[in-house]
């Protein structure tokens, strides 16, 4: 089978051998294993079973200075440290009075899109996804100020919903120029938990954007893609919430926030997850001996009877040791069925 065929057999909850993976690194872990093996060939190992395209630019940053942007809602960001972070929201109180709320022509470019073709004929026996960042949640918050979206949800509602709509329908209009690419599914992004539970709480989460991103779900798949996301946190209370509005696929699943052996033995017939490797935990605090065992386990059960795609919750992230960093890699390609760079 392609690698394609690999993915989309998971998706589907059929069992496969091997077990699809991706692995992404950030901010110069891949230069430091390139020297740590001595050369760049160990890349080619990884099959390259996802390949991620757009055609959106959700940001349009006008820089400010060496240290600040401005993006195309009016806020004002920090790339002072990391991570980045907000400092001004474009829209300071809630009213859209005097506020001019961007068209998606804003966002869409033609570049993006001949970028975007390119890389899906490069890649034809890979699975495609079609994505862009800050979700529904995330870009309300980006515009008010994340403090400001909880009041505005308690004691603004109809203002909030509002501001989602719009959000919503400048969404609709991404996804529509997504799916005009040659891909099968289009990636969404939006963090709705923290590590705790749902961050406006599972009641507000129905109210406020389960009725939005079903919408969305449903217009992806009535382009005849299919719908991933991206999302950090515990969100094992709106599980069965996430499944009826139809996501296929659920990326990240933060070990550190809900345990991905227990979502698999509720739901894995329902939906297909994405991740499981504890970027917070095991992947740069973790032994040599830790990564095997736990990667090992995480082969071993949450493919079985499909349903899943091998990953870190996270990119690989800079404070990854180059001894951590090799251990994963060799370790995912050892209990996936694919040739490894050595014992791990």
């Amino acid at each position: 089978m392609k690698l394609r065929d690999i993915v989309l057999e998971q998706v589907h909850h059929r069992e496969t051998s091997p077990t699809p993976f991706t692995l992404w690194f950030e901010e110069g872990v891949d230069k430091r294993l390139d020297e740590h093996y001595g050369g760049k060939t160990w890349r080619d190992q990884i099959p390259q079973y996802i390949v991620w395209v757009t055609t959106i630019d959700e940001d349009r940053k006008v820089a400010i200075d060496d240290t600040h942007y401005r993006d195309g809602f009016g806020s004002v960001w920090s790339t002072a440290g990391r991570p980045f972070h907000l400092v001004e929201p474009g829209l300071k109180s809630p009213s859209f009075d005097d506020y001019e709320f961007p068209s998606a022509e804003t966002f869409i470019e033609p570049e993006r899109r001949r970028w975007a073709m390119e890389e899906c004929a490069k890649h034809p026996d890979s699975f495609r996804v079609a994505g862009f960042g800050w979700g529904v949640f995330e870009r309300s918050w980006n515009i008010r100020g994340f403090e400001e979206v909880l009041m505005d949800a308690i004691v603004e509602p109809d203002f909030y919903e509002e501001l989602l709509d719009r959000i919503t329908d400048l969404h609709l209009k991404f996804v529509e120029a997504s799916a005009e690419l040659p891909v099968d599914g289009i990636l969404f992004s939006d963090d709705w938990g923290d590590q705790r539970g749902v961050l406006i709480g599972p009641e507000r989460w129905r109210r406020f954007l389960k009725p939005r991103l079903a919408k969305l779900y449903q217009a992806a798949h009535d382009a005849g893609k299919l719908t991933l996301s991206h999302c950090c946190g515990n969100v094992e209370d709106i599980m069965p919430d996430i499944i009826e509005i139809g996501l296929d696929v659920l990326e990240s699943v933060q070990p550190e926030a809900m345990n991905p052996y227990e979502l698999k033995k509720k739901w894995g017939d329902k939906i297909s997850f994405w991740g499981g490797l504890g970027s917070q935990s095991t992947v740069p605090f973790g032994t040599r001996s830790d990564i095997v065992e736990e990667v090992q386990h995480l082969c071993e059960e949450m493919p079985r009877g499909g349903g899943y795609i091998l990953a870190p919750a996270k990119a690989l992230q800079p404070e990854t040791s180059d001894e951590n960093a090799a251990a994963v890699l060799e370790a995912f390609l050892k209990f996936t069925g694919h040739d490894g760079l050595g014992s791990a």
